[in-house]
């Protein structure tokens, strides 16, 4: 069995006075591939955020690695391995994308070398001296993922990666998650692009109201099909 890599159990959080989790509970193991599945606003990103301490005030219980990290400000998450790609993905205009690459600094072992990053996406090494607002949004979204993977963080939480961008990008973001996997990361997604998502995780959690409503393994998609249309439309 894989070991567990982050537990989560009766994670509330808040904005201000908004109340927007209400008792999340879940579990990824290493290794794992999982999906957080349900419409906008049913509190996906914020259990993201969450994770890395970046909601308001939270409590329950988080911890990665066994380590309880409910009271931890973000960089010391971040010293847990724990990568975090936001949806906006945070690419420095005036910097080069070889200079965004290498803004963050190493936060955990066994982070991937430039030469190991430039292997994995060609398309950054040919465009190293361009400046960031000339990267296509396909290259600047793997430029933010690519970012993360040379700070050594082995758990990573996408959020949204493939959002607005041409299917045959979409297609390279895959084949990048399944070589990430090969490799031994473990991946949290966030997706609104169902077909995207579905071959590529080995669970599915669905969220409604900020409470995780149901989860299945990927030997059960077809079964929880009708359940999915009625949660998110697909």
């Amino acid at each position: 069995m894989s070991k567990e890599l982050l537990r989560i159990e009766d994670l509330h959080a808040w904005y201000g006075e908004s109340h927007i989790l209400h008792g999340v509970n879940l579990t990824v193991n290493e290794g794992e591939v999982v999906t957080l599945l349900g419409r906008n606003g049913a509190g996906r990103t914020t259990t993201m955020r969450a994770i890395v301490g970046l909601t308001g005030s939270r409590k329950g219980a988080i911890k990665i690695q066994g380590v309880e990290t409910i009271k931890m400000a973000p960089h010391k998450v971040a010293h847990l391995g724990v990568g975090y790609c936001p949806e906006e993905r945070g690419i420095f205009a005036s910097l080069t994308a070889e200079e965004n690459l290498m803004l963050p600094p190493t936060l955990a072992p066994g982070g991937m070398s430039v030469d190991e990053i430039y292997a994995m996406f060609p398309n950054l090494q040919e465009r190293a001296s361009s400046p960031g607002t000339r990267l296509s949004g396909g290259e600047q979204q793997m430029l933010a993922v690519a970012r993360i993977l040379r700070t050594g963080a082995r758990l990573l939480l996408l959020d949204e990666i493939s959002e607005g961008l041409a299917p045959v990008i979409v297609q390279k973001l895959a084949e990048m998650i399944l070589t990430l996997k090969a490799k031994g990361y473990t991946i949290v997604l966030v997706e609104q692009n169902f077909r995207f998502a579905a071959p590529l995780a080995d669970r599915f959690y669905v969220m409604e109201h900020g409470v995780i409503v149901k989860q299945f393994a990927q030997n059960e998609l077809a079964q929880n099909m009708g359940m999915l249309q009625d949660y998110l439309g697909v």
